[in-house]
């Protein structure tokens, strides 16, 4: 059995938060709004290989309501559906995604994020990739206000 999945995610940036992208911690003076740490991009992951699986959504799993989720580091909560995955006999095939990104450039951390999602995930490199877009000056990613990432993944089992 093979199955896609696909994932989106959007935060508002914000001053006094780190930029954490795919589990790295990017130098930046803004940083996702959010629950949890806010990772756009680990988010749009997740909820690509959980509706894959049909196993759910990431609000779902990890509820904003719940403070047990407050301020979590977001490669725990793919650490999470990771082993929910494997435990259902899923097997990764593949991961790609687009973070979408005015400001600060991401090509110099596109290797450091695309290590550690295949480290947290337990994959090899050449299964992730990531490419970045910026939104052209336009609200809200052109302008600076929020960050965005879709993400889509192959499964099979």
């Amino acid at each position: 059995m093979i199955r896609t999945g696909l994932g989106w995610d959007l935060h508002r940036l914000v001053e006094g938060r780190p930029l954490i992208i795919g589990g790295v911690t990017i130098p930046f003076d803004k940083g996702e709004a959010g629950h949890s740490d806010g990772d756009v991009l680990l988010h749009a992951i997740i909820d690509a290989l959980l509706g894959a699986a049909a196993m759910g959504d990431i609000g779902e799993f990890f509820p904003p309501s719940d403070n047990r989720w407050k301020d979590v580091s977001s490669i725990d909560l793919l650490l999470q559906v990771r082993e929910k995955l494997y435990a259902s006999g899923w097997t990764i095939e593949n991961i790609d995604c687009v973070i979408a990104l005015e400001t600060p450039k991401f090509l110099p951390w596109r290797e450091a994020v695309r290590q550690k999602i295949a480290e947290a995930l337990q994959i090899s490199l050449d299964q992730v990739f990531v490419k970045a877009k910026t939104g052209e000056g336009l609200a809200p990613i052109g302008t600076s206000e929020a960050v965005s990432a879709q993400a889509s993944c192959l499964l099979s089992r």
